[in-house]
């Protein structure tokens, strides 16, 4: 099963590494977040305009770090940059797409979507307090359902992941315990478990141990049939991960005070909305170097932003509303110049 995983993840990225022989093809990397729906539109884009997109699916602190070198065209990152950081790199960054994260299990008897937990208990299974399936806190959540005596494998990023930011931010605003020993970031120290690159790694993982729990973006886990969780959200309700889900979590969030469009929608109010909801953001460098390359960048974003909400959609990702798509074109007008500082867009 790990080779079939592998293989389906390499044909993926077979069909996603565009040939860079035209010279309007762009390059990106980073976070492996929006991987899937970036690949289904750079398949489309390509097809509609002969431009190719070869994205790396390294991670979002590598994205970072690969955009502030200049070895990209953009850079991605599911943990938006500050606002200071962004200047001190001469970098603009801009809302892409949203999407869900969900916990995933490999566990005995357990269907998918049976298992409920909580934002503390997934805190102390991650910090190695709960270490059986049957462990108390787990079975009191979960009334009827056979829970096996089993150890308990964490899985987790081992790489910088704009996912892990997500998911350990839920974990610090849910959990005291969490925030006080381990808090929030693209890396952390983490208490126990094993490594995976990538959502890919982590899923693989998941799938290939037994008792082993990880967190995916939602396309992930569905793409490799992994056995998903509950979760209890913010105003007390165990909701199952879907895109209606991640629009409720999204509804409230105030685009126009935050600066460089950095939201963090985790653990948002509302009764229907999933507690580790995420935006996906581009980074790009204020003054481009080369102008068609920059414009290509924000040619393929405008064609997504018009034409790929039903490939969102097929994926369970959530576009972004015309609203900020609005806000985005207009932060391109400003902020995109070529080298004599004129505007690209």
């Amino acid at each position: 099963m790990f080779k079939k995983i592998l293989a389906a993840a390499a044909t993926t990225a077979a069909v996603f590494a565009m040939s860079t022989s035209h010279a309007a093809d762009m390059t990106g990397a980073g976070a492996t977040f929006p991987y899937p729906i970036y690949a289904k539109w750079a398949e489309s884009y390509k097809a509609a305009t002969g431009n190719g997109l070869n994205y790396q699916s390294v991670g979002s602190g590598a994205g970072i770090k690969q955009i502030k070198a200049k070895t990209v065209d953009f850079g991605a990152s599911d943990m938006p940059l500050k606002a200071e950081d962004l200047d001190e790199a001469g970098l603009m960054q801009f809302p892409a797409i949203m999407g869900g994260v969900v916990a995933v299990v490999n566990v005995e008897g357990v269907q998918p979507g049976q298992l409920k937990l909580t934002g503390p208990v997934l805190a102390d299974i991650y910090m190695g307090k709960i270490t059986k399936w049957n462990a108390q806190p787990i079975a009191a959540l979960n009334p009827g359902v056979k829970l096996p005596d089993a150890d308990i494998t964490v899985v987790h990023r081992a790489d910088s992941s704009g996912t892990s930011f997500l998911f350990t931010d839920y974990l610090a605003k849910t959990s005291p315990d969490w925030k006080n020993s381990i808090g929030a970031g693209t890396t952390v120290k983490w208490a126990v478990g094993v490594g995976g690159k990538g959502n890919e790694g982590v899923a693989a993982n998941v799938q290939r141990i037994k008792g082993a729990i990880g967190y995916v973006e939602w396309a992930y886990a569905k793409k490799n049939k992994l056995s998903h969780t509950q979760l209890k959200n913010k105003d007390g309700a165990f909701l199952q991960p879907d895109d209606e889900a991640f629009k409720a979590a999204a509804a409230g969030a105030e685009w126009t005070k935050a600066p460089g469009f950095g939201v963090v929608l985790t653990d948002a109010a509302g009764k229907q909305s999933w507690p580790i909801t995420g935006v996906s953001y581009i980074l790009m460098h204020k003054t481009q170097a080369d102008a068609a390359k920059g414009l290509e960048v924000v040619k393929f974003f405008d064609w997504a932003f018009k034409n790929g909400a039903p490939a969102a959609a097929e994926l369970d990702y959530v576009p972004m509303p015309a609203s900020v798509v609005k806000l985005v074109q207009a932060n391109w007008k400003a902020n995109l110049k070529d080298a004599s500082g004129k505007a690209i867009y």
